[in-house]
């Protein structure tokens, strides 16, 4: 007889940002009953019960029958912006990385993914020198690179976005099963997106070991991803001298970095003076504020474009996912179609996917 798992009560509670408190309010099920369900020790559920829990965190009853979900624990993942972050955020955005877990094992069964191609560079010293050597690694050379999701699926880490609507979420990578993970908040701008993705990747080479936490881990993942998109040589090839804001507006656009990223970094360099950086920071802010000049169109993701359109040739929408791992499909498009570029609101019909 397949029992319920508390575990999955717990983690679909986490998913929609409500405390046990809450729970118990909106089910009418004692607090201290719910308690008693999420430690395993409320045996015999009632049907009635497990259906009131379900409506309530609009996940499918079946989702609460299935094996223990894989979710990381804190150690084992490397946020954006830990700092910012309180618990009810990051234990929602690590309970998404369980639905991703079993997305990928569900895909991975049916097609064949590029296999994992990340050397290990937690020896390097430098996070510039780490960044020079993985471009050498994978052959990219100095020239400012394309479609960062496309480049890092090419290598085997799978990438997924959060769509979580807080700034306090940029991004965070972990590990399952010796395969990289990224998780990237699509509420930000396509430059943030292209830096947090490389940021997390440097955790990804630079910390396999495990993931320090704290202030200089994420100073070393930042260098990491700002040398790692505008290399020392293209950078000084490209720009000999710095006299306007409208200069680096125009400049950034060849790296896909933001105006501010390539500020800072002319500013590390020295191409900049402390007063020149100083008056475009506060530029930048006083005429664009949080937006980005001349933004950039938000990339999309090549390999669940591919999936998708191979599921959807052999007769399978993409609630066939969401059927086979009863997850709301909401879930399913949180994780997977804030990349693809095009909200599928029916899992009936051709899925509208507005892709390049």
């Amino acid at each position: 007889m397949i029992e319920f798992n508390p575990d999955r009560l717990i983690v679909a509670r986490q998913r929609r940002s409500i405390t046990a408190k809450a729970l118990a309010e909106a089910t009418g099920i004692s607090a201290v009953h719910i308690s008693r369900i999420e430690k395993g020790k409320a045996e015999n559920l009632e049907e009635s019960t497990v259906n009131s829990l379900a409506k309530a965190l609009k996940f499918p009853v079946d989702f609460f029958y299935r094996d223990k979900p894989r979710v990381p624990l804190k150690e084992e993942v490397s946020f954006r912006s830990l700092s910012k972050m309180s618990a009810k955020e990051r234990n929602a955005a690590t309970a998404a990385s369980a639905f991703a877990f079993e997305i990928n094992d569900w895909v991975s069964e049916r097609f064949s993914l590029p296999k994992v191609d990340l050397p290990d560079l937690s020896d390097q010293t430098s996070p510039a020198i780490a960044a020079s050597l993985l471009r050498d690694f994978w052959g990219l050379g100095e020239m400012p690179l394309g479609n960062i999701i496309k480049l890092l699926e090419s290598k085997g880490i799978r990438v997924f976005s959060l769509s979580e609507n807080t700034r306090n979420v940029d991004a965070y990578s972990c590990w399952e099963d010796h395969v990289p993970y990224i998780f990237l908040n699509t509420y930000k701008t396509a430059e943030r997106s292209r830096f947090d993705a490389l940021h997390e990747l440097g955790h990804l080479v630079m910390h396999s070991n495990g993931v320090p936490q704290g202030r200089q881990a994420e100073n070393e993942a930042n260098e990491f991803a700002s040398y790692f998109l505008v290399p020392q040589a293209d950078l000084i090839g490209t720009i000999q001298k710095v006299t306007s804001l409208n200069q680096l507006i125009k400049a950034k656009k060849r790296w896909g970095v933001s105006t501010a990223a390539l500020a800072y970094r002319l500013h590390k360099v020295g191409f900049i003076s402390d007063w020149q950086y100083k008056t475009f920071c506060i530029d930048l802010r006083k005429l664009y504020g949080q937006t980005e000049p001349e933004g950039l169109e938000r990339e999309k993701s090549v390999l669940w474009d591919k999936v998708f359109k191979a599921l959807w040739t052999n007769g399978q929408p993409r609630s066939c996912i969401s059927k086979a791992l009863s997850l709301p499909e909401h879930e399913i498009d949180t994780l997977l179609f804030g990349l693809i570029g095009g909200e599928v609101v029916s899992g009936k019909g051709k899925p509208k996917l507005s892709l390049a």
